[in-house]
């Protein structure tokens, strides 16, 4: 126990940004679940969605805002949305993020995630609104709740992927199979949230790639001194 604990403070210490990050997002999934009612909890996130009318009325507002939840469970096991939670939460922010914060700093690490999500978002929007115009999307797509920080945390996943040293192919596959199998392609197109993470998955690809080459990891810090230094 005494190790797993001192393991966990070295992991915090190490990337203190992510460490936040990842309290924030558990407090406001607390918040929704535990405090507000269901009406409230449906309002709050329906505002920071990111579908057509919200990114066309107040997109700062809920390109930033939808970056503070995960869309996912806590409680419900043996669901889907639990293994959605593992994902982005466990695997993407607090591990991957975590170790890129670490590798690379926070600047480059939360660039890629906040990058991945931004740009994923934003180039659906021109399918989305092709595919409505010809009819290949229901128009309630146009404000379907549509919110957490899966596109992000698959561009990360993506770019750690890239920058392991032993199964790097095995790992971008796996980052690129959750998408495909767990996305709708039962119509003309498929959803526009699997095109998005498909999108956001090509972003940290293109981030790992540019990182192998010109990046140096952050420098690690320093080591506490082993006694009194001598003077001579």
């Amino acid at each position: 126990m005494r190790k797993a604990a001192r393991a966990l403070g070295t992991c915090l210490s190490r990337s203190p940004v992510t460490a936040g990050y990842t309290v924030l997002l558990l407090a406001t999934h607390l918040w929704c679940t535990a405090v507000l009612s269901t009406a409230e909890a449906q309002r709050l996130l329906l505002g920071v969605s990111t579908h057509l009318d919200n990114l066309h009325d107040r997109p700062l507002r809920v390109l930033a805002g939808s970056m503070l939840f995960f869309d996912g469970t806590l409680t419900d096991l043996a669901s889907e949305a639990f293994v959605g939670t593992l994902i982005t939460l466990g695997l993407g922010v607090a591990v991957c993020l975590a170790w890129l914060e670490r590798r690379y700093g926070p600047g480059r690490a939360y660039g890629i995630f906040v990058l991945g999500h931004l740009a994923a978002t934003l180039l659906t929007v021109p399918l989305i609104q092709v595919a409505l115009a010809h009819g290949w999307y229901p128009e309630s797509v146009r404000h379907a709740p549509d919110f957490g920080i899966s596109y992000g945390a698959e561009a990360v996943l993506a770019t750690g992927a890239l920058l392991l040293r032993r199964g790097r192919w095995f790992a971008a596959a796996g980052v690129v199979a959750w998408p495909v199998l767990g996305g709708d392609w039962s119509g003309v197109l498929p959803d526009f949230t699997t095109v998005g993470h498909l999108l956001a998955a090509a972003i940290g690809f293109v981030c790992g790639a540019f990182l192998l080459r010109t990046a140096p990891r952050a420098a690690p810090a320093p080591a506490p001194a082993a006694g009194p230094a001598l003077v001579e």
